[in-house]
């Protein structure tokens, strides 16, 4: 049965109750642990809640679920400065939280003072827990014309925020993946480059491979009509290969459209290692190796 239309009246909390039920069911649990590269619990728990309903601590019932499915580290994603700096001091309390902070590509054009709002993400570029610095890029589906401009200045800003500080640089490229290497290429790439949910061809794969980005997939390549995307995937090196959520959204098959959360990983997972002729099992160890490569060590 769908869930009654929310009613213009409906409270936040309210909303995260009825969908709660949605959360679909704990897939089998990974052997060989891995982690999530690209999470937002704070929009999962605002948009969805948890599954099984309302807790006493919304976050650590979300990663309990996650480290229940083999799943016990991750990298939560902020979008603007407020949530940068929830992600940034939720990882200072949590040793299996590790934070990225950034303005989102969308967020650049809206900013009234672009600037201070950088300065503000450059200080928690500095935090010891804060090991990324994104998601930043490129995003022309959303975006209109007149803001480009500002979306690519902030852009720029970022990757020298992530080689300042040293940090590993996320990408967030929508419909725009020339202009996000023709940027790169131009401002020189930090030394560690994760392109977040990868969404280009083999081609475009094979590009960002040959510059030494790593690759992280999403549940997006778990859907029927991502050919192209499990062709990218099967060429991307084991040392070069990722696996996120960017939850609450891109829910993996078969429960596409519904909240998504670290505890499904396993089932994108599995979806890369069938596409890449893989060993789960080593595909995991190989995962987690990339991990503490690129964000260092959790604890």
């Amino acid at each position: 049965m769908s869930p009654m239309p929310s009613s213009p009246s409906e409270s936040r909390r309210e909303k995260a109750r009825r969908r709660a039920g949605e959360f679909p069911a704990a897939p089998e649990p990974l052997a060989v642990p891995v982690f999530d590269s690209h999470t937002h619990l704070d929009l999962t728990i605002e948009e969805a809640g948890v599954p099984g309903g309302e807790a006493a601590d919304p976050v650590e019932a979300l990663l309990t679920a996650a480290a229940k499915a083999g799943v016990g580290r991750v990298v939560q994603v902020g979008v603007d400065e407020p949530s940068s700096r929830w992600s940034a001091e939720l990882a200072a309390r949590h040793t299996s939280v590790l934070a990225a902070v950034a303005l989102h590509p969308n967020e650049a054009p809206r900013l009234s003072d672009l600037d201070e709002s950088l300065r503000a993400i450059e200080a928690l570029a500095a935090e010891p827990r804060v090991r990324g610095v994104g998601e930043t890029g490129l995003d022309t589906f959303r975006t209109p014309e007149e803001g480009r401009a500002a979306q690519e200045e902030s852009f720029r800003a970022h990757i020298a925020i992530a080689k300042r500080h040293g940090k590993a640089l996320i990408i967030h490229d929508r419909d725009a993946h020339e202009d996000v290497l023709r940027v790169l290429d131009a401002e020189g790439a930090p030394d560690t480059v994760v392109m977040h949910c990868f969404s280009g061809d083999a081609a475009f794969a094979t590009e960002c491979v040959r510059r030494g980005f790593h690759l992280s997939f999403a549940g997006t390549v778990t859907f029927a009509s991502a050919g192209s995307l499990r062709e990218a995937a099967a060429l991307t090196p084991r040392e070069q290969i990722m696996v996120e959520t960017d939850a609450p959204y891109l829910t993996p098959v078969p429960y596409r459209g519904r909240p998504n959360a670290s505890y499904l990983i396993p089932l994108t997972v599995r979806a890369l290692a069938a596409a890449r002729g893989d060993d789960v099992d080593e595909l995991c160890a190989a995962i987690s190796d990339n991990g503490e490569r690129v964000f260092g060590p959790w604890r």
